[in-house]
């Protein structure tokens, strides 16, 4: 059983008396329904009527959201935690600045941009700014940091989330991150146990593997863990990430058709996690569509309570809420989930919230935020901390035929050719790209700086000789981002005529808004940056450093050559 008087609750008396009196209380719907963490995903579900309707049906433990414009998301979370008995915790995904919680969010830097930028307070800076703008919203929970390891380069599910490769420090800027959240009432997070970035693959579309053996996993993710689990981490996501080496040391003897994901495993869960590294917190399942859960041997008739009888606490997302209610409720009825796991679960769950003191701000009526406060999403303050990370991260891979300085008196006819992704697909939905808002603020910034820009696409490649009078040089802008349609994300060279015949004519810069690993693709490019960002900031910012107006700062992992010779030159 979980000890609450200890790291990382530190729950006092009262806390705790509140916690038992709450869960004595509780009808067993009420209780299966704390186990559950529920989408409100459209503006019909965000209705107050409906919000009312879903608290007293599933009476969830807590919420995600899609997210909308700020005043939406306030007013529905309000109307959540009111129409809620028990407060709810309410989750961001700021891995990356406040657009990881509402529309209007300033997005600042992700994981590989707080690496490039190596420093610890940018990395606070980051989290606290995110942390302000999603207290303002009405959440109190936060999904990141992204511990996960960068190892496999092919990896493009983490490749920008993450920070790096390294243990040290990923230790360093996650502990940073935590600080950050926690300037706000925020229950910190990290994900995804037992640790993506080992291979190329998308838990999205199939069960991951962290192939590692138990020595180098416990040197490597193992060492991040337990040593941000004695920071003080309250809550960790697990993934649908099987660990072999662990399931086989743990259950000697289990048959490889019975090695399951971890958020399916006691022997990953309840074992290594929570025994032998000693955490004392939160498990979440990530979510549960993903095809890394759906593809287990079992039916989701079994998933949905094994997951918790495995150990983990709380379970991401219904598929069907009415089925998956039942599913819950059955598998305590039946004994999967026994009476003792239910409890322990329960009291961490409450204990989160006690932690946070939800209980008396509930009752004090200041569990939300007053709406004044959303004055600080998308404020000129945070796009001035944007355009100040930017300006530190943004990376320059190579120049080898010394293009750079890009000026409209070297070049002043620039081509302009964008490479984007078709759609992103979150939470199980998908979402349009903003390709043509990225393209139209790439061209307003070109030609505020003085550009002739053409970025209309021909025909065909055309006459050499007639191209190379027409243009002084080739911008190339690559934007390849997005996961849970491809398990490795590369260039769809979606019209031949974009492909990089051009480099061979003109001078040509190509600049990365997203994967920082675009060079196995355009590897003839001499002259490579990453932004990391597709945002307004961090295109602003590699402008000015291509122009020559600002030194490039951000520093670049190994990984970005992508174990090629010919990427380097």
């Amino acid at each position: 059983m979980v000890d609450l008087r200890q790291k990382p609750y530190y729950l006092n008396a009262d806390q705790i008396r509140w916690v038992e009196e709450t869960i004595s209380g509780m009808k067993l719907e009420e209780k299966i329904g704390q186990l559950f963490v529920t989408m409100v995903g459209n503006s019909e579900e965000r209705k107050p009527e409906n919000i009312r309707k879903l608290i007293d049906t599933y009476h969830p433990g807590a919420i995600r959201y899609h997210n909308a414009a700020k005043e939406e998301i306030w007013e529905m979370t309000k109307n959540l935690q009111e129409a809620s008995p028990i407060p709810l915790l309410i989750a961001s995904n700021c891995e990356a600045g406040g657009n990881g919680g509402v529309t209007e969010g300033t997005p600042l830097a992700n994981g590989a941009a707080m690496a490039a930028m190596d420093s610890e307070e940018a990395v606070f800076e980051v989290a606290s700014a995110s942390a302000r703008e999603a207290a303002a919203i009405g959440c109190n929970w936060n999904f990141a940091p992204i511990v996960d390891l960068t190892c496999n380069w092919r990896n493009t599910i983490v490749q920008l989330r993450a920070f790096s490769d390294n243990p040290d420090d990923v230790i360093r800027y996650s502990k940073a991150f935590f600080q950050g959240m926690k300037t706000q009432n925020f229950a910190t997070c990290m994900k995804h146990f037992p640790g993506d970035g080992t291979e190329e693959n998308d838990q999205h579309l199939l069960m991951g593997i962290n192939e590692m053996g138990t020595e180098e996993w416990d040197k490597t993710f193992g060492r991040v863990y337990k040593e941000l689990i004695d920071e003080g981490c309250m809550t960790i996501m697990a993934g649908h990430i099987a660990l072999p080496a662990y399931s086989r040391k743990l259950r000697p003897g289990i048959k490889d058709e019975d090695i399951r994901p971890a958020t399916l495993a006691p022997e990953l869960i309840t074992d290594l996690l929570k025994g032998q590294l000693g955490f004392n917190g939160l498990v979440v399942t990530d979510a549960s569509h993903m095809i890394g859960m759906f593809g287990a041997t079992i039916p989701r008739s079994q998933q949905v309570p094994q997951a918790i009888a495995a150990g983990c606490d709380m379970y991401l997302f219904f598929n069907d809420k009415e089925e998956d209610f039942g599913y819950m409720l059955e598998g305590y009825r039946n004994g999967i989930i026994t009476e003792e796991r239910l409890n322990d679960a329960l009291h961490r769950i409450l204990g989160i919230k006690a932690a946070l003191n939800l209980n008396q701000l509930k009752e004090k009526g200041t569990l939300s935020a007053p709406r004044e406060a959303l004055e600080v999403v998308g404020s000129r303050k945070h796009h001035e901390i944007s355009r100040k990370l930017a300006d530190k991260y943004v990376t320059l891979v190579k120049d080898r035929c010394n293009y750079l300085p890009m000026t409209p008196e070297r070049y002043p006819r620039i081509k302009l050719f964008y490479i984007g992704s078709e759609a992103t697909v979150i939470a199980g939905t998908k979402f349009k790209s903003n390709d043509d808002v990225i393209i139209k603020d790439i061209i307003s910034q070109l030609e505020a700086r003085g550009f002739i820009v053409d970025a209309s696409l021909p025909q065909s490649k055309g006459k050499m000789e007639e191209f190379k009078n027409q243009y002084d040089a080739v911008l190339l802008v690559l934007n390849i981002q997005g996961f849970a349609q491809f398990n490795t994300m590369r260039l769809k060279w979606d019209e031949p005529v974009k492909q990089p015949w051009y480099m061979s004519e003109l001078p040509t810069i190509t600049v990365s808004l997203s994967n920082t690993n675009n060079l196995i693709d355009v590897p003839m490019s001499r002259c490579y940056i990453n932004a990391y960002m597709p945002h307004h900031e961090a295109f602003e910012a590699a402008l000015e450093k291509m122009m020559g107006k600002s030194e490039f700062k951000g520093r670049y992992n190994d990984n970005v050559f992508c174990g090629r010779w010919e990427t380097r030159f």
